[in-house]
């Protein structure tokens, strides 16, 4: 069975391969293109740009990050799909376009086994589930607030920054498999959700940890759970949702890709170099500063992923009951 933790260590000899032959693999990209699906200033964006630094001179003399909003991030995914295979144009995409949206949509304008090339993780974030003062402070676990929904069901609201998206399924499966009767409220972004949770408009909200933790202040916000296979280095001391009855992982991850029909040794080539990069100190304390926790990975362990990650989601998309097209 593929255990994701064994990809979130990473792969140990990309970093001495990369050093060995990178002088003859340096110029090999006169150009190179990072595209994302989202504006600047996210995140992401802030992420891709540290990581476009660390390969500047390395990999391309030139790097530069490109801004493809529009379509739900799906505008950036065809453009890599449509350019030349010669490992000038590469994309960071958060997981969900892979093994999410699969199985919410009932088409799609790509096909992620097809059109793409998996090259290496660079990083995931894990989602908190927190509540506000509309929740009794008596209520410390995940069990303890289903309890509470399914005793005051018109209260029993929680938000997430987008329909569809995993801060939004994770605690749908929750729910599910405690049988409470959330109601969810979509937002457009983790920050108004987390000032209506605090306002107590909502009685709990799911979003990034980088995200809700400037809000865990006395009479503001608390963390009850978080996703991913082990507990979160930001939050150490609040369990996942796995280990309070709900076998699920649901962390999002940034993969890069190049486009389909792709040399196998170019993706290596790009894996190498980005393990380094990666590995650069003040890009991993950048990386946490926004809620990111940076990791990387052979294209073999990235694609092992995927497959895990879909299948994951395919079990509880049809268990929620959830389509993107009937929401």
């Amino acid at each position: 069975m593929f255990d994701r933790r064994d990809c979130l260590r990473a792969a140990a000899g990309l970093a001495g391969s990369a050093l060995a032959a990178g002088t003859s693999w340096a110029q090999q990209v006169a150009s190179a293109r990072l595209l994302i699906g989202a504006p600047a200033g996210g995140a992401g964006d802030s992420f891709l740009r540290r990581v476009a630094d660390k390969l500047r001179g390395g990999y391309a003399p030139t790097v530069i990050v490109e801004n493809r909003p529009g379509a739900a991030g799906q505008i950036a995914l065809m453009a890599t799909r449509d350019a030349a295979p010669d490992g000038a144009t590469l994309l960071m995409t958060p997981s969900t376009f892979f093994s999410v949206y699969p199985h919410t949509y009932g088409k799609l304008p790509y096909r992620p086994a097809e059109d793409f090339t998996p090259v290496s993780l660079m990083a995931y974030t894990n989602f908190a589930l927190a509540v506000g003062p509309l929740v009794p402070e008596s209520v410390k676990t995940l069990d303890d607030f289903m309890a509470w929904g399914r005793a005051h069901p018109d209260q029993a609201t929680y938000g997430s920054p987008a329909t569809g998206a995993i801060p939004h399924l994770v605690v749908a499966a929750a729910a599910h498999q405690f049988k409470a009767p959330l109601r969810h409220v979509p937002y457009r972004g983790s920050v108004p959700g987390l000032q209506d949770l605090r306002g107590g408009q909502i009685a709990a909200m799911s979003s990034p940890i980088g995200a809700v933790m400037p809000h865990l202040v006395p009479g503001g916000a608390r963390v009850l759970a978080v996703t991913g296979a082990g507990r979160s280095g930001l939050l150490p001391s609040v369990p996942t949702y796995r280990e309070q009855g709900v076998p699920l992982d649901g962390q999002e991850w940034f993969g890069l890709f190049l486009p389909a029909q792709v040399k196998s040794e170019v993706a290596t080539r790009v894996a190498a170099y980005l393990k380094i990069a990666l590995q650069q100190p003040d890009l991993v304390e950048g990386a946490a500063k926004l809620g990111l926790e940076v990791a990387s990975s052979t294209p073999q362990q990235l694609q092992a992923m995927i497959r895990a990650d879909s299948e994951e989601w395919r079990v509880w998309v049809k268990k929620i009951g959830f389509s993107a097209e009937a929401s």
